[in-house]
C-alpha cells in the first residue's frame, strides 16, 4: 500500500465515528426549545430542562437531540424563529417564559410544553382544564392555587414588612402587557392599605422615563413588572432605580441578584425540571392533552442585605428566617 493511500485510509477511519454520530443524531427525535429571554438569563432553566429529561431516563444525544433559540426579549422575533425550527421537524416544542400561544398559532398540530409563565391557561382558552388540557398544549404555570392574585398578595405582604411606611407603590411595566398583574397588584395593595400608581412605558427605552415620573410623584417604592422583556435591561433599570433612593422589588431572583431589595417567586428551575419530565412523556408517546398542567408548589424568597443597608432598611428577623437566599 502506498503512503498516500494509507493516509487516506486512516483519515477515513477517523471520520467514520463523526459521520456515524451525525447520522444517529439526524434520526433522533428533536426537542425545539424557545426562550423569550436571552442566553445569559435562560442558562439555568435550560440546564434544568435537560436535567428533567435525564431524570426521566432520556439521554441527550442517545434518545433525543435538543436545540435552543433565544428571542432576546423580543416577541416580534418569534414567528421567524418558529418558522426556522419548523423546517427541522421537531417532535415537541418547549416554550420558556412565553411564546407558547404563538407556536400553537403557527403550528396548531405541534406538541407544546410551556414553563415559566404566569397565566391561567384555562381562562385564556389554551386548555379545557388543568387536569386534562385536551389539545396540543401542556406544561406548568408559576401561579399556585389562587392564581396570580395569591402570588402578588404574598409578594406585597413581604415587601410591606420590609418597608412598613409604604403608602404608594409605583408599578413599572410595558404598555398594555400583563393586565392581570396590574389588577392583582391593585387588589392586593388595597387589602394591605396602600395605593398603586401605574407608570407604563411604550418601549424598553422608555422605562427610565417611567421611573422618573414615579420619582416626581414621590412614590414610596417601586415594583418591576414580571414582563420577561424587562429582564434584558436589568443593569440599566437597577441603576435608574438606585438613583431614586427608593426601595424596589421585582418577582424574579435575577432582579435581586442584580441589586434590587427583594424578590419572591416560584422556583423556576424546579418548574423547568418538571417541564423536562413532561417532554420526556411526550417523546415516549403521550399526548399533551392527556398530561395535567402543573401549578407551582415551591417558592423562593431572596433578600439583598447589601441594598437594604444602603437604603437604611433593617430587615425583620422574621423575614431573615424565611429567606431562601440572602445576598450580602
Amino acid at each position: 500500500m502506498q503512503r498516500r493511500e494509507f493516509i487516506e485510509l486512516i483519515g477515513a477511519a477517523a471520520m467514520w465515528p463523526l459521520a456515524a454520530r451525525a447520522q444517529q443524531a439526524a434520526n433522533l427525535p428533536l426537542v425545539a426549545l424557545i426562550s423569550i429571554a436571552g442566553e445569559k438569563l435562560a442558562t439555568a432553566r435550560i440546564a434544568s430542562i435537560r436535567e428533567g429529561l435525564k431524570h426521566a431516563g432520556l439521554i441527550e444525544g442517545k434518545d433525543h437531540v435538543l436545540t435552543v433559540r433565544f428571542a432576546e426579549g423580543d416577541y416580534a422575533r418569534l414567528p421567524e424563529i418558529i418558522n426556522e425550527l419548523d423546517g427541522l421537524k421537531p417532535r415537541v416544542y418547549v416554550a420558556v417564559g412565553g411564546g407558547a400561544i404563538e407556536i400553537h398559532r403557527q403550528l396548531p398540530n405541534a406538541p407544546v410544553v410551556f414553563t415559566s409563565i404566569a397565566v391561567d391557561p384555562v381562562a385564556l382558552g389554551w386548555a379545557e382544564s388543568y387536569a386534562r388540557p385536551g389539545g396540543m398544549m401542556t406544561g406548568n404555570v408559576q401561579n399556585a392555587m389562587g392564581g396570580l392574585e395569591s402570588l402578588m398578595s404574598k409578594q406585597l405582604q413581604f415587601f410591606k414588612e420590609l418597608v412598613p411606611n409604604l403608602t404608594r407603590l409605583g408599578y413599572i411595566g410595558l404598555t398594555k402587557f400583563m393586565p392581570g398583574e396590574r389588577a392583582a397588584a391593585q387588589k392586593a395593595a388595597q387589602q394591605l392599605g396602600f395605593a398603586v400608581s401605574m407608570y407604563e412605558a411604550p418601549t424598553l427605552a422608555d422605562v427610565e422615563s417611567a421611573i422618573a415620573s414615579g420619582q416626581r410623584d414621590e412614590v414610596s417604592a417601586f415594583y418591576l413588572s414580571g414582563d420577561p422583556r424587562l429582564v434584558t435591561r436589568i443593569p440599566q433599570i437597577v441603576a435608574s432605580l438606585a438613583n431614586t433612593g427608593k426601595p424596589a422589588f421585582a418577582p424574579y431572583p435575577s432582579w435581586t441578584r442584580g441589586g434590587l431589595l427583594m424578590s419572591y417567586y416560584t422556583d423556576m428551575e424546579d418548574q423547568a425540571r418538571r417541564a423536562g419530565g413532561q417532554v420526556a412523556k411526550i417523546l415516549r408517546g403521550a399526548k399533551p392533552g392527556d398530561l395535567p398542567i402543573e401549578q407551582a408548589d415551591k417558592f423562593t424568597l431572596i433578600l439583598n442585605l447589601k441594598t437594604a443597608k444602603l437604603l437604611g432598611i433593617t430587615v425583620p428577623s422574621t423575614l431573615l428566617a424565611q429567606a431562601d437566599e440572602l445576598i450580602e
